[in-house]
């Protein structure tokens, strides 16, 4: 019998030049995002929320972890779905979230107008030009993922 992740195509080692440019990119929106004043949590909580709306259980597991050394508590992981209806993220954590998932679902106009709004309340141009940098890159790693049906693979202490 033969599995759905046997049938898939890991386009990441299929075409590795591509990958390689992605990888090249994402390490240039790190830098950018460095730049621009965003902390290593708050990257992770945008990769994160990507990546939940998504349903990349890959880049989930690889941001879960990345977040969790970056500082982030298990409290605000828990709640991140959630995150309009808590007190946990701060107005700049709650414009970079708004304006991910605007560049996440960008057909949504109307969401868009209300993120970037919030955005520039709290946000530099430099912040949001970041945020949605981020938010670009994660959604291009979150295909590959997708796509590939990368498997995720429980952990040691599970």
């Amino acid at each position: 019998m033969t599995t759905a992740a046997q049938t898939r195509v890991f386009v990441d080692k299929q075409s590795p030049k591509a990958f390689h440019a992605l990888v090249a990119t994402s390490e240039a929106v790190r830098t950018v995002a460095a730049e621009a004043g965003l902390d290593r949590r708050l990257v992770e909580l945008v990769n994160l929320r990507v990546s939940q709306i998504n349903g990349c259980a890959y880049c989930l597991d690889v941001h879960t972890r990345a977040a969790q050394r970056a500082g982030e508590t298990a409290q605000r992981l828990g709640v991140l779905p959630a995150w309009r209806d808590t007190e946990v993220f701060t107005p700049r954590e709650r414009a970079a979230l708004a304006l991910a998932e605007a560049t996440t679902s960008p057909a949504d106009r109307a969401a868009q107008d209300s993120a970037y709004a919030l955005a520039r309340e709290v946000l530099t141009e430099d912040e949001i030009s970041a945020v949605v940098w981020v938010s670009i890159t994660i959604n291009a790693f979150n295909r590959v993922s997708i796509l590939s049906k990368h498997p995720v693979h429980p952990s040691p202490a599970s």
